[in-house]
């Protein structure tokens, strides 16, 4: 006998759908931010990516859940910019590591710093009841994480 998903309560369904809107408001804001900067959406996440240090065009493309050849035009055209380098991986030549130039840092930064999204929500929350957020937030996605293989 096959079970039927249990139906989201109101709380549930209330949850998810504020979610929904802090995510849209953050995509507008953060393409807006992007494009003052003369840059898309998808340039600026790259960049934002690069702040953990260089990364392969592949785990770029897989983070970002788009093709490799999407990569590869971004990365062509911020490479035009100065604000990233591309280079053989030194442990695999076959292997392309992108990096953000000091120019890509600054720039992400600065789109970084002119996001007031997070600012002008979080500052109706205490030191308190962010650190709460963070902590639910957290669990929630280490709860969403596929298994490692």
């Amino acid at each position: 006998m096959e079970t039927q998903p249990t139906p989201a309560d109101a709380i549930t369904r209330e949850v998810v759908d504020l979610m929904a809107s802090l995510v849209a408001l953050f995509h507008r804001e953060y393409e807006e931010a992007a494009a003052a900067r003369s840059l898309t959406g998808a340039q600026a996440k790259v960049l934002g990516l690069l702040r953990r240090g260089p990364m392969p065009m592949r785990h770029i493309a897989q983070t970002l859940a788009c093709e490799p050849s999407n990569i590869t035009g971004i990365v062509d055209r911020l490479e035009t910019r100065g604000f990233v380098t591309r280079d053989a991986d030194p442990h695999d030549r076959r292997v392309k590591l992108v990096a953000a130039t000091g120019s890509g840092m600054s720039a992400s930064e600065e789109l970084r710093e002119s996001l007031n999204f997070a600012r002008e929500p979080l500052a109706a929350l205490d030191d308190e009841e962010r650190a709460q957020l963070r902590d639910l937030l957290r669990r929630m996605l280490e709860g969403a994480q596929p298994p490692a293989s």
